[in-house]
């Protein structure tokens, strides 16, 4: 298939640019793995679950149905549950191969001059005694569960780590039934009271949730993390503490909270495997992007949360730009940037950073790691064995990563590098990878060899 302009993710970042680019007259491709567009924010239930009432679980629905309306009557042509695992830059452009089918094993090719990545970004969870006991699901895992099943994890649930994506984790949960026995937040209000000009324009949301909060009776406990969850087959309860001002664990601050589930995350990072792979240059864990949203790669623009985690509103800012960039570009017109949309990234950019800066996970976490507590669940490796691997000289995460095997699993470190650079007292570092994600060895063969992959 061939386009002017593919658009790799259909979350908030990609359908902005696909709609910008498309009223400018260029075809346009979106590509995204999900069954539906729309992305984490916008995740819909299956049209045979009959919900009632879908915006009840959605913010700034109007703003989504817009979009929806404007892919139905539009010229963008939407291929989903396209996995896209690797983008090949030939003579005349790139071409996004990505898998497709019940299995994910039929190759399926798009060709096009340009690209934007509007990859996303995923959850960091950093481990504690007992975090892999059933019961125990990211955060974001449970708003998913819940916005795409209309299901919910349990009946009783604490909500726990740092960052934003708590508040609607644990006011969405509540709404839906679940008793949220508590929302534990290890961010201290004075560091966010540090940043009260960049943060003025979230007070209306933030108020928001405050009153959600106090109308379903959730305990708020800032400045507090879990420090351990119970349980033999499943989880029935976490152990929680404050934390002082040095971010250790309080002693005798500790307490009790019986829960069948534990909704856990401490931010999240940028997807980059696809924008490495091309050859992008990067800033610290993001993609680097220009005053266009262009990557140093000429013809590759990218968006959203793999440019830094902003939220779905700066996602939308930025996917407009990119869009309409990249019609300029491939037109070979001047650049027509929309002075709302650069406005609003640049408000909302010093939000975001803002929040990033507010709310970091506890300083001292790692500390409460015991020795058997398994810190890469795919090869099962432990706290005790990545110590024993800094014991040996390692110090950073390849190192230990060789020692130990931490990291070779099937996330590929997704899951583990956040909490290994942790341990390792090193900062995270991007993983470079051929491919973003399993390919057969079919697919592979099938490829023409005339080709190749770059």
């Amino acid at each position: 298939m061939r386009a002017e302009f593919v658009v790799i993710g259909a979350g908030p970042a990609g359908l902005a640019a696909a709609l910008a680019a498309s009223a400018r007259g260029v075809r346009v491709v979106l590509v995204d793995a999900a069954p539906a567009p729309g992305g984490q924010f916008y995740r819909q239930p299956a049209a045979g679950l009959g919900a009632g009432r879908p915006e009840a679980l959605h913010h700034r629905w109007r703003t989504w149905q817009r979009m929806r309306d404007g892919l139905a009557a539009g010229s963008v042509r939407t291929l989903t549950d396209h996995h896209v695992w690797c983008v090949e830059r030939t003579p005349d452009g790139f071409t996004v191969h990505a898998l497709t089918g019940p299995g994910q094993e039929e190759p399926a090719e798009v060709r096009a001059p340009a690209v934007l990545l509007a990859t996303g970004g995923y959850e960091t969870v950093l481990p504690f005694p007992g975090w892999t006991l059933p019961g125990v699901v990211t955060a974001g895992g449970a708003q998913a569960m819940l916005k795409g099943s209309l299901v919910v994890p349990g009946r009783r649930a604490v909500v726990a780590g740092s960052g934003p994506l708590l508040l609607p984790v644990a006011t969405g949960l509540a709404a839906a039934g679940v008793e949220v026995a508590a929302l534990v937040e290890s961010t201290a209000p004075e560091r966010l009271a540090r940043h009260g000009r960049a943060l003025a324009g979230k007070l209306p949301e933030g108020a928001g949730y405050a009153a959600r909060l106090l109308r379903h009776r959730v305990p708020v406990l800032p400045r507090h993390t879990v420090v351990r969850a119970h349980g033999d087959d499943r989880v029935t309860g976490v152990t929680v503490a404050a934390l002082g001002t040095d971010g250790r664990v309080r002693p005798g601050t500790e307490r009790h909270l019986p829960c069948d589930t534990l909704a856990v995350g401490h931010g999240m990072l940028p997807h980059t495997d696809l924008a490495e792979s091309l050859g992008c240059r990067l800033d610290g864990l993001a993609v680097a992007v220009d005053d266009e949203q262009r990557t140093d790669v000429p013809g590759v623009w990218a968006a959203g949360e793999a440019t830094g985690i902003g939220g779905a509103a700066l996602a939308l800012a930025e996917g407009h730009i990119a869009g309409r960039s990249a019609a300029a570009r491939l037109r070979g017109t001047a650049p027509d940037p929309a002075p709302a949309a650069l406005k609003a990234r640049r408000r909302l950019g010093r939000s975001a950073a803002a929040l990033d800066s507010a709310c970091a996970p506890p300083a001292h976490w790692a500390e409460q790691l015991t020795d058997d507590t398994v810190v890469c669940r795919c090869e099962e490796v432990t706290a005790g064995a990545v110590r024993a691997a800094l014991d040996l000289g390692a110090g950073d995460e390849r190192t230990v990563k060789l020692l130990t095997r931490a990291g070779m699993g099937w996330c590929q470190g997704r899951m583990c590098s956040t909490a290994v650079a942790g341990l390792a007292g090193c900062p995270p570092t991007p993983a470079r990878r051929p491919f973003a994600r399993p390919v057969p060895l079919g697919v592979l063969a099938r490829h023409d060899p005339q080709e190749g992959l770059s």
